[in-house]
């Protein structure tokens, strides 16, 4: 068994029965092809930000894809393709120091590629969806998919690889602006981080934001307004910085954070008639 705790931004969570982190794709069919084999239930895991794992931990396989790394830049498209564990934010740093256009806004999102396509990842008004051309997938029969957007249904923080694990991203292709300028595209990538990290508790465990936002409010105001800003559970607390933030002050478990987020659907809940839904996915039993 491998503790998970260390391979999730909250910090906390169980053990898996089985774990692997293929390196190759190759790697990752075979890692499919056994577990089918052993009927194990199967997990995928890309750098644990946007999870909470409980304290029982999973049980089956669970495949990480954090060492799935490459990059390729077509000058003449203008296209870059990125395998799945490539961590979203150091792509985008990648495509401002050539002065690339596009993934600004995803420099302060702590995911992989993967994981970005999945949950049509995004921020300042820009989504993955906005510039992906297409996505390749391995699924648990060994096969190999190319998916288009339309494809892939994208919606507000979801797509329909969302829960499916009988398939998994092994790389996607983006359309960006080359010929933008280093310096410009730099700027706005720095300017795109600071705002996040002046606004947002990105000096503690978390799994960034929490719920969705019900439109046209956002999660965080209803939460605020709720007076629920420092609410805390043992080590897990509403974040004052940002209401949608539920932190890991230290020392909390999965129990704690699932806690204060059923405390904070259910006040917000009472108060303002909305079902706040998590963003973060939940595994495991609570």
């Amino acid at each position: 068994m491998v503790s998970l705790a260390g391979f999730t931004s909250y910090r906390v969570g169980g053990p898996a029965e089985w774990f692997v982190s293929p390196r190759t794709v190759e790697d990752l069919r075979a890692c499919f092809a056994w577990a089918t084999a052993e009927g194990l239930p199967l997990t995928l895991l890309g750098l644990g930000s946007n999870l909470l794992v409980s304290d029982r931990g999973l049980p089956g396989l669970v495949i990480c894809t954090r060492h799935l790394r490459q990059t390729q830049f077509d000058e003449e498209t203008g296209r870059l393709t990125a395998a799945a564990g490539e961590p979203i934010a150091r792509l985008a740093w990648k495509a401002a120091d050539r002065g690339w256009a596009g993934l600004e806004w995803a420099v302060g999102i702590p995911g992989t590629v993967g994981g970005a396509v999945a949950m049509n990842a995004g921020a300042h008004q820009a989504c993955t969806a906005d510039i992906l051309v297409k996505a390749q997938l391995v699924t648990q029969a060994g096969e190999t998919q190319e998916l288009s957007p339309a494809d892939l249904g994208f919606r507000y923080r979801t797509s329909i690889l969302q829960g499916d694990t009988s398939r998994l991203v092994t790389q996607a292709t983006f359309q960006l602006c080359p010929g933008a300028g280093a310096a410009v595209v730099t700027a706005e990538t720095r300017a795109c981080q600071e705002r996040r990290h002046a606004t947002q508790p990105y000096h503690l465990p978390s799994c960034g934001s929490v719920f969705r936002n019900p439109e046209p409010r956002t999660s965080g105001w209803l939460i605020e307004q709720t007076g629920l800003k420092g609410f805390q559970i043992g080590g897990a607390q509403v974040s004052p910085m940002h209401a949608n933030f539920i932190v890991n002050l230290g020392n909390a478990t999965a129990s704690d954070v699932y806690r204060v987020i059923r405390h904070v659907q259910e006040k917000v809940s009472q108060r303002w008639d909305i079902t706040l839904e998590p963003e973060v996915k939940i595994w495991g039993e609570f």
